[in-house]
């Protein structure tokens, strides 16, 4: 199959994009991570965007995105994605730029960038990897842990009289002006991994037209760090993270505009 023939969306099931590099990945069996990447990759091919992408991915599981998604990579201080991003995006406007991060990441010790990039409306887009847990460090309680589950920091369940709450930083960022874009999606089925390429699609091309901040969070599993099969981990991710991180659009003001 040619390149061009690859870059048609109906022909993706048949083979890998040609920006996803030869080398076997290091995530868990199981791992959202990987499926991700593909749509990431996916998406910058068919917007002819190869050689104006400029990812940025600091620390986490994810840390070694750069070897994967054939394209210009920063690897950025934990937490600091965001602040690296707006300062790229306003250097070079007419350059894809988004952020890839994970939950302890994005909405711990990186909040305040976080925050403050979406309230400024930076024409950029971040990919929010929320799994529940540090998978990396070796599964300890992240912000986003949901209430009762239990950690390699919290042994007995997570507890608000001493842990506080999961933190919905994706519901925060709706109530921001700047942000133009907010969306919760998964890719543990067809139909999810369709709607979730379709969002990021949208975040990309926001950032493109400059219209805001664009925010796309994806519920996603640990097997390793849940201690489950990949199997287990789908269907735990299914009963209990959705109901309390539920999939959908939270705010669009671009479809507004229409």
């Amino acid at each position: 199959m040619t390149r061009e023939e690859l870059i048609i969306p109906e022909n993706r099931i048949y083979g890998k994009p040609t920006l996803m590099n030869d080398t076997p990945m290091h995530y868990c069996p199981g791992c959202s991570h990987g499926v991700v990447h593909k749509l990431v990759a996916e998406i910058i091919e068919e917007m002819g965007m190869e050689e104006d992408t400029i990812a940025i991915c600091p620390v986490g599981c994810a840390v070694f995105a750069y070897r994967y998604v054939d394209v210009d990579w920063i690897e950025a201080s934990h937490g600091r994605a965001p602040a690296c991003a707006s300062a790229i995006k306003r250097l070079w406007p007419n350059k894809l730029v988004f952020t890839y991060q994970g939950d302890g990441d994005m909405a711990c010790i990186g909040t305040g960038e976080t925050i403050h990039a979406l309230n400024r409306g930076e024409n950029i887009a971040m990919i929010f990897i929320n799994n529940a847990i540090y998978g990396m460090t070796g599964g300890q309680m992240a912000p986003t842990t949901l209430m009762g589950m239990k950690t390699a920091t919290c042994p007995y369940g997570r507890q608000a009289d001493l842990h506080g709450y999961p933190l919905h930083i994706t519901d925060l960022a709706v109530n921001l002006e700047g942000t133009c874009y907010v969306t919760r999606q998964a890719v543990n089925t067809v139909a999810n991994i369709r709607k979730a390429k379709k969002a990021i699609r949208q975040a990309f091309e926001n950032s493109m037209n400059k219209k805001g901040t664009s925010l796309v969070e994806i519920v996603s599993t640990c097997a390793s760090g849940w201690k489950m099969t990949p199997e287990q981990a789908n269907q735990w991710m299914v009963d209990n993270m959705f109901p309390y991180y539920p999939l959908g659009d939270l705010k669009n003001t671009v479809v507004n505009e229409k």
